[in-house]
């Protein structure tokens, strides 16, 4: 009987607008979307550091074996080297796709002086194929704090805000 009721009246209410519709005005546009999960806690996580002065850095995808690798002190024997863990592309330099983000540590470090307070996130690239739960690709957020009489403590209250502004305060 409830249904039959709450059927009757939407279908009345369908008959009679309120007001009389104007079918020349344009249209309402609808939203194309959302920012993807991992977009929106990265985006989290890059105001959190803001908030305490860290700047945000960002490089290429695609980088040369001194970035990635040589100016990190990565050995030349490294398993992280080998053509195994690493997307290796086909050229000259042997450029590959980076494998984490500390290659735009390097450069920033490269281009500027201490003091320096940059957050780095992005996408990096590592072969896994040991099951269907690996990704080849995820994302990956760091950070690098140069100056002078910086301690683990700071580090340790950075981690502490972040975590706290991203996951509330009652976060231990």
């Amino acid at each position: 009987t409830a249904f039959g009721e709450r059927k009757a009246d939407l279908e009345n209410r369908a008959a009679l607008p309120g007001e009389p519709t104007d079918f020349t005005l344009p249209g309402r546009r609808r939203g194309l979307g959302r920012l993807h999960p991992l977009t929106q806690v990265t985006d989290e996580i890059v105001r959190s550091f803001r908030k305490i002065g860290f700047a945000v850095a960002d490089g290429p995808e695609i980088e040369d074996e001194y970035h990635c690798f040589d100016a990190l002190n990565t050995p030349a024997d490294h398993p992280a080297r080998d053509s195994q863990d690493t997307f290796y592309i086909h050229g000259n330099a042997r450029p590959l796709l980076r494998t984490h983000t500390s290659s735009v540590q390097i450069r920033v470090m490269e281009k500027q002086a201490p003091p320096i307070r940059i957050v780095v996130p992005g996408r990096v690239y590592r072969r896994d194929n040991a099951d269907a739960t690996h990704n080849p690709t995820f994302q990956q957020i760091e950070g690098l704090y140069v100056d002078r009489n910086v301690t683990v403590g700071d580090l340790k209250g950075t981690v502490e805000f972040v975590f706290k502004e991203l996951l509330g305060s009652e976060v231990k």
